[in-house]
């Protein structure tokens, strides 16, 4: 951990809520000399104080103990660096442009690394007219099934939800080159170019 990232952290935040270093003593049930001790990077907050800082402003464990809020901000917004979360409990299906603290069901959710298809993996492309038609023998039972298709350009995704016990076959509209991206109940997250 660094003291002195966590404190400036800590102090920014506290002046954005206009509270002086009493009133956020005081809802810790602390001195206000031990916020000025973080504040100047000569100590860094109890670990049983964590979630009760993370509460009064509002940001997550990881982004306190990193002493950084901006780093989703040095992401390019390119679509191509998409993060998929899956849900193991429900399968809701989550995304985001760079990794963020996606929760579903409880559960801490990690991102999903994409693993490029060999030539037995990959789901079939046509394109008909101006759709690219998407299919594949691939099982579709209710414990083993693929649950979505997107396709991913710089600028754009598409994205089709697929169900257990339907056909996989679905159109998707052409609008650029990019990535096929697809999730396999059984083994995770793949990709073919497309």
């Amino acid at each position: 951990m660094d003291c002195e990232k966590i404190g400036a952290l800590i102090c920014a935040l506290r002046k954005e809520k206009n509270l002086t270093q009493q009133q956020l003593a005081d809802q810790l049930n602390i001195s206000d000399k031990a916020i000025s001790k973080w504040e100047r990077g000569s100590g860094c907050p109890d670990i049983a104080l964590i979630p009760d800082i993370c509460r009064i402003f509002g940001i997550t464990q990881e982004s306190l103990l990193s002493g950084d809020l901006d780093a989703n901000l040095r992401v390019v917004g390119n679509m191509k660096k998409l993060k998929f979360y899956v849900c193991p409990s429900c399968n809701n299906i989550i995304t985001g442009l760079s990794e963020a603290a996606m929760v579903c069901c409880g559960k801490k959710l990690d991102p999903l690394t994409p693993q490029k298809a060999t030539d037995d993996e990959k789901i079939s492309v046509e394109l008909i007219e101006n759709d690219y038609f998407i299919s594949s023998e691939h099982a579709m039972t209710k414990s083993h099934y693929v649950s979505f298709v997107a396709l991913v350009t710089g600028d754009a995704i598409m994205f089709r939800k697929l169900y257990p016990e339907w056909n996989l076959q679905t159109r998707i509209p052409r609008f650029g080159h990019g990535m096929l991206i697809w999730y396999c109940s059984n083994h995770g997250l793949f990709y073919q170019y497309v």
